[in-house]
């Protein structure tokens, strides 16, 4: 909502500029996003003129050269082009040096030859109008030439931007801000605009008014007024509108917008000869029902909505938009002005149904209190009869009458300092209270607070008193101190820590760290060929691509990597820890903490040495995930064969970790890959991180012997299947205690030398003791234990040559 700050102190004037005032506001509960200026600047150099003469312009036959007084001795010449300059006139000028609403600063200009001294200025020129045929004629009363613009116009205010929360339906109008800024900062507060109303009493026999369904229209008022002037607004209103966000359309249309923003509540003036049959009922509308709205949209309406019907059918969307049969337009003489209440959810679910959003509906969906209803009526009443030289018709249509008896809730002094944690005198909260316009009488332990009416919807118990105690005399001044908590500690968990050393070997390795979405579509599950594994499903998604919860991490990761890749990145190395959501048993799904990682393009950084890097692999991401789990200090080991449909069917491994199977590791199904727009291999992995921190070994120490290792290499012929994990875990076991270490540095396959279906590993074995220098005996008769081992368990032999 925008708040002109020059429309606010009409009503509550702060010694604040709008800064200060927006972050009292804001520390006080009333959300503000931004402060404008709207209208021009450099307000010096708007000044009121005379125009003493206005001849024709000797080359061009639109514009006049005037001379204008501005009060500065030599009159100015000035090159105007409107059609209704004349000698005589009092009009608005701009000086050199003035800044317009559009941030053009004005200079001394020549036009077809003759200079000019400034502009004289139309309406839409300084922002409070949209008239650009002529130029403005002030009233010469009392006016003197050099007197400044901003003494007689509203040409420049500053704007409030606020966002209203949905409890809080009373400050959508200027007047219920004014309220929240008179309790906020003390400034007085002026009487409300509808303290004086001109209401007639009886019954209005211009129109007979119907309400079906009270639950859905609370209250329904109305008035009728003749004889009325259509024509523009002043200038004073339409400035105001149009710092607020609103366009000016004529006086009548003007007034019930002007009035919707001081008070919050929204009105419709029917063009009262155009209502068939002078009846008006309010009624769910019929299956298939249709109407034409102000903006000249056929609306098909559903049997949940409700519509304000006359004799020849639906003529307004109640709470959303009157329709264009019954508008009030230049020839209009009668109007009758309603101002109803509204159910809020039924408003709120019609605008959606209809896509259809108005400054009506989103102040009826926050639900407006009854009694707002007669209060906008009789600010309405004051300005048709002033604006529009309307007649007020006898009598008032009121269905519904105001809305329940007040509340009335005990404050109790020890309740209030308990939530609060400082003690609050009763004093303060008495004072706080009735500047929000509560009425309090002392009780025995507190205060008995009535709440008004247009807080009813907010305040209901105890606990909201005492927030409103709390947001404008307490919160600021609290003490800041931690809560007591005995026993408690600020230390991570075991498993906290681990996450982030697991998050830290990653970086470490050049990975970039991604949060992605715990969300994901039907079509990206279909893209990752597991379409037919259960997820949860969400009944409420915010979108299509966010239906259902993921049930891996992979996916979000291949959306980051296409991201990025889009925009330039050739080489990515992403990772992302999270939680996945699994369905089972229980109402809740089981989310299981997983870390995943996704590379693709080179492994490093080309150089001179080698300007085409290998591009990753399946070797590439088991290298980071060892640089993962050997941080971590797990026992893991890969197996050959992975069932996750996305992984390249001979590229893929289980990951084991002390035997248990944790996740996969493997490269991307190239028909997956090009899903996601990849030509080029991806690799990753994906594993569960409660397994492996279940798993974490305890850090070990040795001493460091001073005694020389000695190292031997054993290359072995083995049946292809056999895995290299498997042949070096034989050889350490059989090694032991001295062979301090065994890997793989050599793969050679070669059917004519070594058989088909064989593969010969080249193993560094290193043996060592701490106590002693080994003898070549010692390394000899451990080496023939180890290929004894191979022998037998793995149908191994050494290779000779």
């Amino acid at each position: 909502m925008r708040v002109p700050v020059q429309w606010l102190h009409e009503y509550c004037h702060p010694d604040l500029d709008a800064i200060a005032l927006a972050d009292r506001l804001a520390m006080t509960g009333t959300e503000v996003e931004r402060v404008e200026h709207y209208g021009v600047q450099a307000l010096d150099q708007f000044v009121v003129g005379r125009v003493l003469a206005a001849e024709p312009h000797p080359d061009a036959d639109r514009l006049r050269v005037c001379s204008v007084d501005l009060g500065e001795g030599e009159p100015s010449q000035i090159v105007c082009g409107a059609p209704n300059v004349a000698p005589g006139q009092a009009v608005a000028v701009a000086k050199p040096g003035a800044v317009m609403p559009d941030g053009t600063r004005l200079k001394v200009a020549k036009l077809r030859g003759q200079a000019s001294h400034g502009m004289i200025l139309a309406e839409d020129e300084v922002g409070i109008g949209t008239e650009h045929d002529g130029i403005m004629v002030l009233e010469a009363d009392g006016l003197r030439p050099g007197e400044p613009l901003r003494d007689v116009l509203p040409i420049a205010t500053d704007v409030l931007e606020l966002e209203i929360t949905q409890n809080r339906p009373d400050c959508l109008g200027v007047y219920g801000v004014a309220r929240e800024v008179h309790a906020a900062t003390g400034a007085a507060l002026a009487p409300a605009p509808w303290t004086e109303d001109q209401e007639t009493p009886g019954e209005l026999d211009a129109v007979r008014i119907t309400v079906e369904d009270s639950q859905l229209c609370p209250r329904f008022t109305a008035r009728a007024f003749e004889n009325i002037r259509i024509g523009p607004s002043p200038r004073w209103l339409k400035a105001r509108l149009m710092a607020a966000g609103q366009r000016p359309i004529s006086n009548v249309v003007d007034i019930t917008n002007y009035v919707m923003l001081l008070t919050g509540q929204p009105l419709h003036a029917f063009d009262l000869d155009q209502v068939a049959g002078a009846e008006l009922t309010v009624r769910r509308a019929s299956a298939g029902e249709q109407m034409q709205t102000l903006d000249g949209q056929t609306r098909m309406l559903t049997e949940d909505m409700v519509l304000i019907a006359d004799g020849a059918g639906p003529t307004s969307i109640a709470g959303v938009m009157g329709g264009a049969r019954s508008e009030v337009g230049p020839g209009t003489t009668r109007v009758l002005m309603e101002a109803a209440t509204w159910n809020g959810p039924n408003i709120h679910r019609t605008s959606l149904k209809l896509g259809l959003r108005t400054e009506a509906s989103g102040r009826f969906e926050k639900q407006l209190e009854p009694e707002q209803a007669m209060e906008a009526q009789a600010v309405a009443t004051r300005l048709m009869t002033q604006l529009c030289d309307a007649q007020l018709l006898p009598g008032t249509i009121d269905i519904g009458g105001p809305g329940p008896p007040p509340a009335r809730i005990r404050l109790r002094d020890a309740r209030v300092n308990g939530l609060l944690g400082v003690e609050v005198p009763r004093e303060l909260s008495a004072q706080i209270l009735r500047a929000l316009e509560f009425t309090t009488a002392d009780a025995p332990d507190g205060l008995d607070v009535t709440v008004p009416a247009f807080r009813r919807g907010d305040v209901t118990r105890e606990a909201d008193v005492i927030e409103e105690v709390a947001r404008l005399g307490v919160l600021q001044d609290l003490p800041a101190r931690l809560p007591p908590r005995h026993g408690a500690s600020g230390r991570l968990t075991h498993e906290q820590r681990l996450r982030r050393r697991a998050s830290d070997a990653l970086t470490a390795q050049g990975l970039h760290e991604t949060v992605g979405w715990s969300f994901a579509s039907a079509e990206q599950s279909e893209r990752l060929r597991i379409g037919d594994q259960p997820a949860v499903a969400l009944a409420n998604p915010m979108s299509r691509e966010q239906s259902r919860l993921r049930t891996t991490l992979i996916g979000g990761l291949l959306d980051s990597a296409r991201r990025n890749r889009a925009r330039g990145a050739s080489a990515l190395r992403l990772f992302e820890a999270g939680a996945v959501y699994l369905p089972g048993d229980d109402p809740l799904p089981r989310e299981p903490y997983r870390i995943a990682a996704l590379i693709t393009g080179s492994v490093r950084a080309p150089t001179w040495r080698e300007q085409t890097p290998p591009a990753a692999d399946f070797f590439a991401a088991k290298g980071v995930l060892a640089g993962l789990l050997d941080s971590l200090r797990v026992p893991w080991t890969i197996e050959a064969g992975s069932p996750e449909p996305f992984l390249h069917p001979g590229r893929a491994a289980r990951v084991l970790v002390a035997n248990e199977t944790t996740g996969w590791i493997g490269e991307i199904h190239p028909q997956v890959g090009r899903a996601w727009d990849f030509t080029d291999p991806l690799a990753g992995f994906e594993v569960d991180f409660a397994t492996i921190a279940a798993r974490v070994a305890d850090a070990s120490f040795h001493d460091v012997t001073s005694f020389p290792e000695v190292r031997e290499d054993l290359a072995v012929i083995v049946p292809d299947a056999v895995s290299s994990a498997t042949v070096v875990a034989v050889a350490l076991k059989a090694g032991k205690p001295l062979l301090a270490g065994a890997e793989v540095f050599d793969v050679y396959r070669d059917p004519d030398r070594i058989g088909e279906g064989k593969v010969s590993l080249a193993l560094r074995l290193i043996f060592r003791a701490s106590d002693r220098t080994l003898t070549d005996e010692e390394v000899a008769a451990r080496r023939r234990k180890i290929v004894a081992a191979l022998s037998e368990q793995l149908q191994g032999h050494v290779r000779e040559s």
